[in-house]
């Protein structure tokens, strides 16, 4: 039987506004964030969705943003968390290593900083949604994530080289079909702010 996935990235933040890394850090959702999350929340009651469970991070912008979407109860997960990229948290985005056209991702270079590769957080964001969507009765679920644990779990599915760019803008929904222990990649649903 197939199920649905809803993986969406939370609102935006005070460090998105100001352009600061924020992985295992955490910073207030801003009220064009608070807004996303409405408007995302508007999404699922105009299309009908009956969503049967909801989960977010242990991070509070991915809980805020939730709560802001809809009264389902939820539960609070690690293994939606961020990435974590150790010394360089609160740091400008401008630090960042620069990536060829070539690599989609940092790779590991953030561990000899104390944080994690993208394997890691690949692995844990896919071992968690996995998880999650065998349990039963869990046909339509949210789970409210982050933007670099979204990209890593959407790269494991889908061959992003085939491909026109997927936006993550903050508040966007990526929306996979599960079946057999396999997701499919459906759609990137961006909401224009």
């Amino acid at each position: 039987m197939k199920k649905t996935l809803y993986l969406m990235r939370h609102g935006q933040t005070l460090f998105n506004a100001r352009r600061k890394i924020q992985g295992a850090s955490d910073s207030p959702l801003t009220e064009k964030g608070k807004q996303q999350a409405i408007t995302a929340g508007t999404y699922f009651k105009d299309n009908q969705i009956k969503l049967t469970h909801a989960y977010s991070s242990t991070q509070e912008r991915a809980s805020d943003t939730l709560e802001l979407m809809t009264q389902l109860p939820y539960t609070r997960l690690k293994g939606l968390k961020e990435w974590d990229f150790g010394t360089f948290e609160g740091e400008s985005e401008d630090l960042n290593p620069p990536l060829t056209p070539e690599e989609e991702t940092y790779g590991d270079f953030f561990v000899r900083f104390n944080g994690e590769s993208d394997k890691d957080v690949q692995n844990r964001m896919n071992t968690t949604l996995l998880e999650l969507m065998e349990q039963e009765n869990h046909e339509n679920v949210l789970a409210v994530s982050h933007g670099g644990a979204c990209f890593m779990f959407l790269k494991k599915w889908e061959d992003l080289s085939k491909r026109e760019a997927i936006r993550f803008d903050n508040g966007c929904i990526l929306k996979f079909e599960y079946e057999n222990q396999k997701f499919t990649f459906i759609e990137a649903i961006n909401h224009n702010f």
